[in-house]
């Protein structure tokens, strides 16, 4: 009887355990080492709507893809070697002639777009190589407890794209480049221990996000740098009336001006964004953190309104692995 129930126990255990490991793993190599050579062959082959996590393994190369995780394709996780030689690379952008000879816009310029829940991705670069052609999304990402993590994701204007009312995204340990605007969406987004350059006198950030939502854009213990002789750079502007960023502990280069915000006059559609939006600061650092001259209708918080931003409240019943909090 003791030995039935020891070896029940082990069952069991071992099927608890198995349930954290991916049911499938796949290898992509560019030399015929792995299943595939094409990372979008190795997406498609996995099981829609799958019993599990699916491992997707890329071994470094530069990989000169548009990739799609469509809807039915949830919980994939892209594995890079290294971030600095696992590239996935494109050069679409709006305005350029598809296929069919229609042109492209901001929103199907992409190199990766994130369509399905609970996709992760490490050790990678996504970059859209066009640059001042028109928008150029390098990584667009509509889908629900969406993280990315030690990876670079390269571009020019709209590097970024957070779609999705409902969608909750973590960029970890991330280095993002771009000129305006060049993190944008109405998704809620936590950005932690992340650099982010700019690469012109423009805007970093344009939230859109839904009157609904408590929070839009919370950077945490990030670093803001600049390209060299770039010296004018807003922290963000409101692409829609209630866009919410928000920086924690964050070191500002002197790259940033001493306004900090732009409340994006001339928007017929959507005028005085400055009465809606919601920007504040905690703990700003460096040149470009000294808030005495930031616009009136941003907001400093105070150690009591900074601690209500958590991951649990930002995140709701969705827990990450955070690796440095």
């Amino acid at each position: 009887m003791k030995k039935l129930l020891l070896i029940l126990f082990i069952s069991i255990t071992n099927f608890l355990l198995a349930g954290n490991e991916p049911y499938i793993t796949i290898t992509v190599a560019q030399d015929g080492s792995g299943q595939f050579t094409s990372i979008q062959k190795a997406i498609t082959s996995i099981r829609d709507l799958g019993p599990g996590e699916a491992l997707v393994k890329i071994k470094a190369g530069t990989y000169h893809e548009k990739i799609v995780i469509p809807s039915s394709k949830h919980k994939i996780t892209l594995q890079g070697e290294n971030k600095e030689n696992t590239i996935i690379t494109n050069d679409d952008y709006s305005g350029k002639l598809d296929a069919f000879n229609e042109k492209m816009t901001t929103f199907n310029s992409y190199t990766l777009l994130v369509m399905s829940d609970d996709i992760k991705i490490s050790d990678l670069t996504i970059q859209n190589s066009s640059c001042n052609q028109g928008q150029d999304v390098a990584l667009h990402v509509e889908g629900d407890r969406f993280i990315i993590k030690n990876s670079k994701i390269l571009g020019c204007q709209d590097t970024v794209y957070t779609g999705g009312n409902h969608s909750r995204q973590l960029y970890e340990n991330c280095y993002i480049e771009g000129t305006t605007d060049f993190l944008f969406g109405s998704a809620t987004v936590v950005f932690k221990n992340c650099t982010i350059k700019s690469l012109a006198n423009s805007y970093i950030t344009a939230a859109s996000t839904d009157q609904s939502k408590e929070f839009g854009y919370v950077f945490f213990d990030c670093k803001l740098i600049a390209k060299e002789g770039i010296t004018k750079v807003f922290l963000g502007r409101p692409w829609r009336p209630y866009a919410k960023t928000v920086f924690i502990n964050t070191e500002m280069g002197n790259h940033i001006l001493s306004e900090g915000w732009n409340p994006w006059k001339g928007d017929k559609m959507f005028p005085d964004k400055d009465k809606t939006a919601y920007y504040a600061e905690f703990g700003s650092k460096g040149e470009g953190g000294k808030t005495e001259s930031r616009v009136a209708w941003s907001h400093q918080l105070t150690k009591k309104e900074a601690k209500k931003y958590t991951l649990k409240n930002i995140f709701g019943d969705w827990k990450p692995n955070i690796s440095n909090k």
